[in-house]
């Protein structure tokens, strides 16, 4: 199944829903979508995994990851977390997080680099409310991609 469709939401939307996706068809979409600046990511935004079976994914439903919370470009929470009466709260394992433009694959766009941790997070734009992202851990083999929305 192709992932050539009419626009990146479209094309996004249907990848999110999709079982068992190879590395190789998520960097088609990725690769083709347009890089975000930073200024763009203030709030909290929920979060979600794109299902290629990395072990990453497991970790983040373990944690019950809601998301990640931009307060400036310095200031950014990486992993939000749902406790059990429903709401979000910083997952302090984690630590902070802050925002830089970077060149990764096909140009610049904005990565979220981890204040304590061997891991770089790249994002690119799909529309105002919905970006896809790509975390790149020392730690973990291959890339886990997930996406974001408000």
């Amino acid at each position: 199944m192709s992932l050539k469709q009419s626009t990146p939401e479209k094309q996004v939307e249907d990848l999110i829903k999709r079982q068992n996706l190879t590395d190789d068809e998520v960097w088609e979409l990725f690769d083709e979508l347009k890089p975000i600046g930073p200024d763009h990511f203030t709030g909290a935004w929920k979060g979600g995994s794109v299902n290629t079976n990395h072990p990453t994914e497991g970790k983040m439903e373990a944690l019950k990851w809601a998301g990640k919370d931009f307060r400036s470009t310095e200031d950014v929470d990486p992993i939000m977390v749902y406790k059990e009466d429903g709401s979000r709260a910083w997952n302090e394992d984690w630590g902070h997080a802050r925002l830089r433009p970077m060149q990764y694959r096909d140009g610049i766009t904005t990565a979220m680099i981890y204040d304590d941790k061997p891991i770089i997070d790249y994002f690119k734009y799909v529309n105002d409310t919905l970006l896809l992202g790509a975390m790149d851990a020392k730690s973990a083999p291959g890339t886990f991609f997930f996406y974001l929305y408000k």
